[in-house]
């Protein structure tokens, strides 16, 4: 079972991300990253990708497209906030 991230796991987990562009949401116990890409096509492209990700590991993102510009933020429901799950789909979303 997913359980939200330790204080502890936050340290570790979370950084890298931070550094790599992810934000604290504001209010909230999510993270956030907006993607730019050349064009609708391809940020659409890159939902796709993402999406496949997210269905094979059961762990959706909440996310919103304006043309060439994907905006997403990922918590876990089921937890009320922030777990691996979260970290584990960041890090691929920034692989694609």
């Amino acid at each position: 079972m997913t359980e939200k991230l330790s204080d502890t796991a936050r340290k570790t987990v979370l950084q890298p991300l931070l550094d790599n562009g992810w934000t604290v949401t504001p209010g909230r116990d999510a993270i956030s990253k907006t993607y730019v890409f050349a064009d609708f096509t391809e940020a659409f492209a890159w939902m796709t990708r993402a999406a496949l990700w997210a269905e094979k590991w059961d762990h959706h993102p909440e996310w919103s497209n304006v043309y060439k510009t994907v905006e997403v933020t990922l918590t876990t429901h089921d937890v009320g906030g922030l777990s691996a799950l979260d970290a584990k789909l960041a890090r691929k979303m920034d692989s694609l």
